[in-house]
């Protein structure tokens, strides 16, 4: 899918706010403390109010998301929730929830929110506060409440979680006596083995998501951190132009250049790379959960089923990689005007009873900390214990007020390096100028 840039980009009248890092905006959900501008605040709003509504929502490539809702409206007769289903990018998501918000679209009642988006949307008044006695956390993984919390108050209820994950063709691998890589330097070796052996021109090494949306947000955010380096240090300030950075865009850019990852791969997102992966195109693919049960189907659709396994990050400095923090949370729209059904639409998504069968039906990971050692679970997608390792070591990416400007930002930088358009030392001296103006 073509990345298509938003027409203009959202302004903000609060000029205090245009830039505001939130890194404190981290703390524990459901707290007293008001919100930083109260436009968010669910003071004064109707919470009971039962009717139609709908759900915004990315492209649902399960097929079990109308199930759910049907599952829904059966056992809540007074309010129909409808599937409004949005393109898979994240960024044509936000575009359209933030257009449809400002013209006040009353239809518009709940809104799946990308994990990044909560300062925003919460900042903005773009999202209801939930009430903290109807939305408990404490069951929930500490990332995924932290996710959705903004100045202590909780503005979105946890639906499910991401962290990326390596897969691999274990088929291969074994065949080769090769164990999954830890590192970028053990995949290019294993690669290079494999691909020498097989003497097969169409099989690829590796490949993430690197079109320009959010998905090569993450992978850049992923190639800085598992370098050793930081988009934005633990005093909230940037810090992109370092040598750590550096080292991790300048990988990716000659894997690139080289033909380790394949040069088609710059127009990819999610989509394109699972395909890939499950035509038996790629040895190693970086992408989410749920590419696990749809490469696994035995429908014809995947020609790798039952031949490949699923292994951490590798590192690019050292032996451990880190993925940026992923997944959704279910928000209530400012201007719906059924926000009774919405409040029960979104407590029906996050339970543990749902989010337990939507994982066995989609293999999307579940915000809910027990139910990651769940036999039922377990045994079917034996991943889970890397996956929950895999979001609870992972570092969200930048939260600002001006998100928006911010990914932009970091998108146009690591693209331009992966073109060969900029040296990476200059596309992150560039980027850190940039980001010191929107991050203060």
């Amino acid at each position: 899918m073509t990345f298509v840039r938003p027409a203009r980009r959202v302004l903000i009248a609060a000029a205090s706010l245009s830039a505001l890092l939130v890194a404190a905006a981290c703390g524990g959900g459901g707290s007293s403390t008001p919100a930083a501008s109260g436009s968010g605040s669910a003071a004064g709003a109707d919470l009971t109010k039962q009717g139609p509504i709908e759900v915004w929502q990315g492209k649902d490539t399960s097929g079990n998301f109308p199930k759910l809702i049907a599952q829904f409206n059966a056992q809540h007769p007074q309010g129909k929730v409808t599937f409004h289903e949005l393109p898979d990018s994240a960024d044509q998501q936000r575009q359209q929830m933030i257009q449809n918000t400002q013209i006040k679209n009353p239809q518009m009642g709940v809104l799946s929110v990308d994990v990044v988006w909560t300062a925003e949307f919460a900042a903005k008044g773009y999202v209801e506060a939930l009430p903290a006695d109807q939305f408990p956390t404490d069951t929930f993984l500490k990332a995924t409440t932290d996710s959705a919390t903004y100045f202590n108050k909780l503005y979105a209820y946890p639906s499910t979680s991401d962290g990326g994950l390596l897969y691999y063709r274990k088929d291969l691998l074994d065949k080769y006596s090769l164990k999954p890589p830890t590192t970028f330097d053990e995949m290019k070796a294993a690669c290079q083995k494999i691909k020498a052996g097989e003497n097969d021109s169409k099989l690829e090494c590796f490949a993430g998501q690197y079109n320009k949306y959010e998905g090569l947000t993450v992978n850049f955010a992923e190639a800085v951190n598992g370098a050793g380096g930081v988009i934005v240090g633990d005093d909230g300030k940037p810090n992109v132009a370092t040598p750590e950075a550096t080292k991790g865009l300048q990988t990716l850019a000659d894997w690139f250049k080289d033909g380790t990852i394949p040069k088609g791969a710059i127009t990819w997102q999610e989509e394109q790379g699972r395909q890939a992966f499950q035509n038996g195109t790629l040895i190693f693919h970086r992408n989410w959960g749920y590419v696990y049960n749809l490469a696994n189907k035995t429908d014809g659709s995947s020609k790798i089923a039952g031949k490949f396994d699923v292994a951490p990050l590798p590192g690019i400095s050292g032996s451990t990689g880190v993925s940026s923090l992923g997944g959704h949370n279910y928000a209530l729209a400012k201007n719906a005007e059924n926000k009774g059904t919405a409040i029960d639409f979104i407590k029906f998504m996050s339970s543990p009873e749902v989010q337990k069968s939507n994982t066995l039906a989609t293999s999307n990971s579940p915000t809910i900390a027990s139910l990651y050692t769940d036999p039922e679970l377990v045994k079917k997608f034996p991943f889970m214990p890397i996956q929950l390792k895999s979001i609870e070591t992972a570092k969200p990416r930048p939260k600002a007020v001006e998100y928006g400007d911010v990914t932009l930002a970091i998108q146009d930088a690591a693209y331009g390096a992966l073109q060969g358009q900029t040296a990476p030392d200059a596309a992150l001296q560039s980027l850190q100028t940039k980001l010191q103006s929107l991050i203060k």
